[in-house]
């Protein structure tokens, strides 16, 4: 499977907005990072992932997460995740991270 990453800055709401498609692990997740990289750089503000269409995230994905948040967090920033599938969603209570991430929905 493949991820495909659509990335925006909302200056309304001031926060970036990530939409995640497909697949996050170790062959993709290099795709997120960069992308990470690249919308900290630019702007270091809330980042919000639209996860619907996210399918599944492994343990790589989720380190690419929480090194993303902690350079957000320099900053008291946040990365807030809404519209997680229930295998996600699981995902993220079993490891306890769903209390470090901001859960939407």
């Amino acid at each position: 499977m493949s991820l495909q990453i659509r990335k925006d800055f909302d200056n309304k709401n001031n926060h970036w907005l990530v939409e995640l498609e497909g697949e996050i692990d170790v062959y993709t997740a290099g795709q997120l990072k960069e992308v990470f990289k690249f919308i900290i750089g630019e702007k270091k503000e809330d980042i919000k992932i639209d996860a619907d269409k996210l399918e599944y995230i492994d343990s790589t994905g989720l380190g690419i997460l929480i090194g993303a948040l902690k350079r957000l967090k320099q900053e008291d920033k946040d990365i807030i995740i809404s519209n997680i599938r229930p295998n996600v969603g699981k995902l993220l209570k079993i490891t306890g991270l769903d209390k470090v991430f901001i859960i939407e929905g």
